[in-house]
């Protein structure tokens, strides 16, 4: 269980990034270095809404930072400290993902309560943060992900509207492929989902990993199926991790 009292708060300041602070008791110990950031929608408004769950021991959740779609950034965890705010998930081999990750919640509706695009002031408080982060950590772009990465079989979050190609323009986390040749280099839907295991999602409802892969890097048409195109970024994709650009 996590330590009470002010020493597990004690690197928990406002500052350049961080607006506020508003300790949850809900973290506990690591037991892996930090080699991940994931990213997450609250689906409540208004932000206070989240910000009181995130932080009520009852209900068992939390994050390391809460960004309003305001741009107000509220820390919640210390870096230091396991944050629960992935739950079952995986991700290249790591089972325990709260242990190996940041996690940041963006204040937003959600599917369920009306999706739409994320503002411009959260999205331009999140960049300065996630810079750090990743410097701080040398976590890899390939490590900077969505919830539905890590748990394809229960989150949808934070969604294909969520900008990750504005965000790869900063180099802070792997750039859509674009300039890729549209041929099939799998020969059927069973040899697509073990080369989706293969570039780290967790393939045990495979319909779902697809529907998450597609989400992240096919966002305009999701379908749960694979295809010629959606091949050909896969394909790339693990082109670039092998020969040791996709870092």
């Amino acid at each position: 269980m996590s330590r009470q009292g002010g020493e597990i708060w004690q690197d928990m300041q406002p500052g350049e990034l961080v607006h506020s602070v508003v300790p949850s008791p809900n973290c506990n110990e690591r037991k892996l270095p930090v080699t991940m950031l994931v990213l997450h929608y609250t689906e409540m408004q208004p932000v206070e809404t989240a910000l009181a769950k995130l932080t009520d021991p009852e209900a068992g959740v939390s994050a390391h930072y809460l960004i309003s779609e305001a741009g107000e950034v509220t820390q919640l965890v210390s870096e230091e400290k396991r944050a629960w705010h992935a739950g079952a998930s995986y991700w290249r081999g790591i089972k325990d993902v709260n242990s190996a990750s940041i996690g940041i919640e963006l204040d937003h509706p959600g599917h369920a309560g009306g999706y739409r695009e994320f503002s411009d002031a959260q999205f331009e408080a999140l960049v300065p943060l996630v810079a750090r982060i990743r410097q701080q950590y040398d976590i890899p772009r390939a490590n900077v992900v969505g919830h539905s990465d890590v748990a394809p079989l229960r989150k949808i979050d934070p969604g294909e509207l969520f900008p990750w190609d504005r965000l790869a323009e900063y180099d802070l986390c792997l750039p859509r492929p674009r300039k890729i040749e549209h041929i099939d280099p799998f020969h059927n839907e069973g040899a697509f989902i073990l080369a989706l295991e293969r570039f780290g999602y967790d393939i045990t409802e495979g319909r779902k990993a697809i529907e998450a892969f597609e989400r992240r890097w096919r966002p305009e048409r999701i379908e749960g199926k694979p295809d010629a195109q959606l091949g050909a970024i896969l394909w790339h994709l693990l082109l670039e991790r092998d020969q040791g650009r996709a870092r």
